[in-house]
């Protein structure tokens, strides 16, 4: 189960937040190449799911995501992410839930690539309010492939490693509270599944 919070914030705050003593420490920076897939009727999405394919470092995952609960920028869903060969998908030994590996197993011939994000993350793990929490600020972009349509992608994702669900709230708000000033951290609802699919929309 995955419970995070999601932030959007501005490009000419990103200074500010990373003048933050939290944010200040060694953290870790990885390139991460992600492939988003559904059917021509968009299966997945109408059952407000996501497949992914990541290369991260050298490292290709498969992530498989389902619908969750989304209010104020935080959201809960399950979530199953492992090793994998890019194409194969496959779900029959990626996800413990056997009707559903069986389903996607079942739409897996259908499924095709429709959008790409292509972004930098920097990550911290932060102790706070009796919490493990990861901090990932991510930086780049949306696309849809052969095709001229992008979109910028600048996002603040703060995901409970353990502890109290409140702790996600409590830290940004210490976040937005910088020594060059406060940075105005908004919630936002939409995945970057969700911004993808909106965009590949735009290519019909």
């Amino acid at each position: 189960m995955e419970t995070e919070l999601k932030l959007t914030l501005d490009a000419a705050d990103l200074p500010c937040l990373l003048a933050h003593p939290l944010l200040r420490g060694a953290g870790s920076t990885q390139r991460l190449l992600n492939t988003y897939f559904d059917t021509a009727d968009l299966a997945l999405q109408k059952r407000r799911m996501a497949v992914r394919e990541r290369l991260a470092g050298e490292q290709w995952l498969l992530t498989v995501k389902t619908a969750g609960q989304s209010a104020g920028g935080l959201s809960r869903r399950q979530e199953w992410e492992g090793p994998t060969t890019p194409g194969a998908l496959e779900f029959d030994t990626l996800v413990n839930e056997p009707a559903l590996a069986q389903e996607l197993m079942a739409l897996r011939p259908n499924l095709r690539a429709l959008f790409c994000t292509d972004f930098e993350r920097q990550r911290w793990v932060i102790a706070h309010a009796g919490a493990q929490i990861e901090v990932a600020l991510d930086q780049g972009r949306i696309h849809v492939p052969d095709t001229d349509l992008s979109e910028p992608l600048l996002e603040l994702e703060l995901e409970l490693l353990s502890g109290p669900e409140e702790a996600l709230m409590a830290l940004a708000d210490v976040l937005r509270q910088t020594p060059q000033g406060t940075v105005p951290l908004a919630p936002s609802d939409a995945s970057k599944a969700q911004r993808g699919m909106a965009l590949w929309g735009r290519s019909r």
